[in-house]
Parts: structure tokens; sequence; C-alpha cells
């Protein structure tokens, strides 16, 4: 019988650790890809001339751990794509950056109410893994579905705190890559941000990492054949792992 797995060197002389939410927690990024597929699609498309959204490298280089109006503009302006800003109350569609937000929300609503958004398993066995150590976790996550999805994954309770993207709005804190998320999340661990390691799949998110000051940065790359950790470690990762569980070492028997 195996024994209780315990931490990775790496982990060890740290206090705490901060996890992204999407693609780390649970598995909802394909769902955030397929949202802003259909939403950016439908604007290119109407703007004629463009190429298809793609949900793989676009999805990672342009809108991955940014928030909704941040990710819209960013893959707006690398086609050239020129909008009217417009403003929060706009419906979705692809008249203005706040209308194709509003779209990709909409579709990623939708996507979430007939599929489900399950917990990545070898983030749970790691999370149970720090809280048997005494070691406190937050989450992170520019959006605003964030403690919602968590609760509905019954893992809300493997965290001290939570910094989802409504936290982000009321405090006025910027978007990855600044480590405004990540800081605010060490803050309520009271801990220094070099003492706790930050987990992201994002290239944004692990830039915020590193810009933070933060111990250790640990990408996590979900991609076929490790596609992204090149990536990942051109912006900050000091470790790339396929799955946040090849952070612990399995027990004796």
């Amino acid at each position: 019988m195996r024994g209780t797995p315990s931490l990775a060197a790496c982990l060890r002389p740290l206090r705490a650790v901060v996890f992204d939410t999407d693609g780390v927690v649970i598995d909802s990024a394909r769902l955030h890809a397929a949202a802003w597929q259909g939403a950016f699609d439908a604007c290119l498309s109407a703007v004629g001339g463009q190429r298809p959204f793609d949900p793989v490298g676009d999805y990672l280089r342009h809108v991955d751990g940014r928030s909704r109006l941040d990710g819209a503009a960013g893959f707006l302006a690398s086609r050239g794509v020129r909008l009217p800003l417009g403003g929060p109350d706009d419906l979705p569609g692809t008249a203005t950056v706040w209308a194709v937000a509003a779209r990709k929300e909409e579709l990623f609503t939708a996507g979430v109410r007939a599929h489900g958004v399950p917990a990545w398993p070898g983030t749970v066995r790691l999370l149970r893994a720090l809280g048997r150590e005494r070691m406190p976790c937050a989450a992170v996550s520019a959006s605003r579905h964030a403690t919602e999805l968590m609760t509905a994954a019954d893992v809300i309770g493997l965290f001290r705190s939570v910094v989802d993207g409504e936290e982000a709005r009321r405090l006025g804190l910027p978007g990855k890559p600044d480590p405004a998320l990540f800081l605010e999340a060490a803050r309520r661990l009271d801990v220094p941000a070099r003492d706790a390691a930050v987990l992201e799949d994002a290239l944004a998110g692990v830039e915020a990492g590193r810009r933070g000051g933060f111990g250790l940065v640990v990408g996590v790359d979900r991609t076929a054949a490790g596609g992204n950790s090149a990536g990942l470690r051109r912006h900050g990762a000091d470790v790339v792992v396929a799955d946040p569980g090849e952070l612990l070492v399995p027990g004796k028997d």
C-alpha cells in the first residue's frame, strides 16, 4: 500500500502557494478558448479577409490569463482590427470591443451550463498535501466566475482566500502580467511574495509571478507534447510541469 505523498523539494522551503484558477485548479480553459473562438470568429467574419481564431495558439498568446476586456482588445489589435471600445452595457455582438467581450461571456456561460467544469485531480491531490503540511493556499483569477466554479467543483474549501475578477474590480487591481492579483493573494495569506510559490498556466501569469518577486514560479503546461513549456520558461517559470500533481513525491510502501 502506498504511503502519503509528500511535497517536492522545490516547495518545501516555502510558506504558501498561490494558484491560478482556470487551467490549473479547474478544467475551464477549454471552455474559455471555445467561447473566445465563437466571439472572435464572428467579429473576424464581419471584417473579412481574416483567418479564424486559433483556440490554442491565439488563446495562449493573447487572452489566456487576462481579463475579458484586455483579452478582447489584445487579440483584435494583433489582427489589426480596430473597433470602438464601447461600454459595459453593450449587448453581445461585434460592433465594439465591449460587445465582443460580452459575446464571449455569453458563450462561456452557456458552455458551463451545458458541460460543467470539474477540478483537475492532480491539483486536488497537491492541495490536500499542502493542507496536511499546514501551508496556506490562495486562488487567483481574472474571471468573475472563479469562486462560483470552484464551489461547484467542491474545491473552494481547500483555499484560505480567493482573489477573483469581482475582487479585482472592487479593489481596482490591474490584470496580468501586472503582479497585483498575486501580491494581493500573498498579502491575504500574510506571507511575503519571496516566501510563496505561484502556479500558473498562462504566459502573462508566469510573467506576473516573476515580476512580483515570488520565491518559485511554476508553469503548468497542459498542451499536447509540452508545446507551451518553452514559452512559460521564457516568461519567468522556474519549473514547468504537465500537472501540479507532479509536485508530489510518492510515499513509501
